[in-house]
């Protein structure tokens, strides 16, 4: 007669000890996966939250007589902008007057609403369109950081009690010109195209210098990081024999791959710019160029990418080898037609997990002189990797740095785009990775 503690349709004690820790193990997971997930929406939804406003700016609509004498006055006087401002004082009074919008500040004040850069906005159009002299035309001028504040929320009537540069009054007025239509919010294109501003103009500030600064930088970790990288990890793991100097170099390239970045930043101060640039006169290695920037992130990407192509060749089944070798193919075909297409996808996903570690580094910059305020546009394509630039974390540490609350939307702002940039940078990993791969 069979025990019933001994048959197949029982759970014996030790059975049921064993499907609870299963059931453990699976809640474990669950509960991680949950709190990875929660903790990944809580950063977006605080990116988002921050730094959506940097992508809207409060404009202000203004009819603006072009007076051909009052134009060429200022264009011969050493105070430009000043010529120019008494033209936007008499637009904005002509908006106010043709609306129905009672004075409650005098001229001077009233500027308080508008760009201190909004004068230049102003010649830059004349300059751009000399035919419209003489005319009236509404142009679309970017107001002041306290004013952009206000309509998003970030400047309330407490907040100014020990203001200086804006009063309750402004608001008042800012009011009466939003209810007229006459000041609206709109998509800033000019924080993805623009260049930095200075202290005082946070609305005229834009990413679009330092996105080039960070695209160039790339180029050059890419063109520097892959074929050697690729070569160095062949040798290694296909031709190197395993004796003690290969097992030495091995072990460096993993400690090198754990050594702190602000380390490499140091190591390209002194053999780019102060050997190469000073002792050689070699005139591309000089601080904030992307040329050096980019060799300082190649030094401190290298380590990992032979680490991930190693990995990616030694995935490659040995048979591959073996037959290739057996049909009459050399070591070097075997290696080339058959190893290396087959490692594609994993090395082209360990280079591009490579430069996304560099795009975020901040600290190699930083010592490099990749941080000073670059404000010109790049001349032409051959100075596209020599002209000083700034990073994009270079340039978001610089804004989160400045005292004002619109710089610190703008930093978050340049989060998001920094993110967008990584995006696609894994997109064209996906493609790539999808494009070369075989299977065996």
């Amino acid at each position: 007669m069979t025990n019933a503690a001994s048959s197949l349709y029982t759970e014996s004690a030790r059975t049921k000890k064993r499907n609870s820790a299963e059931r453990r193990f699976k809640a474990y997971g669950l509960a991680a996966i949950g709190a990875g997930l929660f903790f990944l929406v809580v950063l977006l939804w605080q990116i988002i939250g921050n730094g959506a406003g940097a992508f809207l700016q409060t404009r202000l609509s203004l009819p603006i007589a072009l007076d051909t004498a009052a134009i060429e006055k200022a264009e011969g006087s050493m105070m430009k902008t000043s010529g120019y401002n008494k033209l936007i004082v008499a637009g904005l009074e002509g908006a106010m007057e043709a609306q129905g919008i009672k004075a409650v500040l005098d001229k001077k004040a009233a500027k308080a609403l508008l760009s201190s850069g909004a004068p230049n906005t102003l010649r830059q159009f004349v300059l751009k369109n000399p035919d419209k002299l003489g005319q009236t035309v509404t142009l679309s001028l970017a107001g002041s950081s306290r004013l952009d504040g206000y309509l998003k929320g970030r400047v309330t009537r407490d907040s100014i009690a020990d203001d200086k540069a804006i009063r309750p009054e402004h608001l008042d007025l800012a009011d009466a010109l939003q209810g007229a239509g006459l000041l609206r919010k709109s998509f800033n294109w000019g924080f993805i195209t623009g260049n930095d501003a200075s202290d005082l103009r946070p609305e005229q500030s834009g990413m679009g210098q330092s996105v080039l600064g960070s695209l160039a930088m790339m180029l050059v970790v890419l063109a520097v990081c892959l074929p050697v990288s690729v070569a160095a990890s062949i040798y290694l793991e296909e031709f190197a024999p395993k004796n003690r100097l290969t097992a030495f170099i091995e072990v460096n390239i993993s400690n090198l791959a754990a050594v702190p970045s602000i380390v490499y930043g140091i190591l390209a101060l002194a053999a780019f710019i102060q050997f190469g640039g000073g002792t050689m006169g070699i005139e591309a290695f000089r601080a904030s160029a992307p040329l050096v920037g980019g060799l300082a992130l190649s030094l401190m990407t290298l380590p990992t990418i032979i680490i991930a192509t190693r990995a990616a060749l030694k995935a490659v089944p040995q048979s591959i080898r073996d037959a290739a070798l057996g049909v009459g193919a050399s070591q070097m075909q075997a290696v080339f037609h058959h190893v290396l297409p087959l490692a594609m996808p994993g090395i082209m996903t360990g280079t591009i997990i490579g430069l996304a570690a560099a795009l975020g580094e901040t600290a190699p910059l930083l010592l490099i002189g990749m941080v000073a305020f670059v404000q010109t546009d790049i001349a032409s394509a051959s100075s596209f990797f020599t002209d000083p630039n700034v990073g994009m974390p270079a340039q978001i540490y610089i804004w989160a740095t400045r005292a004002d609350g619109a710089w610190y939307e703008r930093a978050w702002g340049g989060i998001i785009l920094l993110l967008i940039f990584l995006a696609l940078m894994n997109a064209v990993a996906i493609f790539l990775r999808r494009k070369f791969e075989r299977r065996w």
